[in-house]
């Protein structure tokens, strides 16, 4: 079995900023909070434009369409950074 295996529960229910943070609620109680600035995207985007998110990948994902920004659920709660627009394919 892998530890990375999506799991019930782990379906975004909110997602909210602090001047520093990213926090995302997830159904099951937890709360994961992450530096913003791992997410330049975000980081840049207007106050506006960050509470215009909605779920992807059937819950386990977020996605911000006026910035072009996806991030899963996973990815949070591995503390995986965005990729760096060099490295980026």
């Amino acid at each position: 079995m892998n530890g990375s295996e999506i799991k019930p529960g782990e379906e975004v229910k909110a997602v909210r900023f602090t001047d520093d943070l990213l926090v995302v609620d997830l159904r099951d109680g937890r709360t994961i909070s992450v530096p913003l600035v791992w997410y330049p995207r975000l980081l840049h985007a207007t106050p506006e434009q960050r509470e215009q998110w909605e779920p992807c990948g059937g819950g386990f994902g977020i996605h911000w369409s006026q910035i072009d920004e996806d991030l899963s659920v996973q990815g949070l709660l591995r503390g995986a950074p965005a990729a760096s627009e060099s490295t980026k394919v």
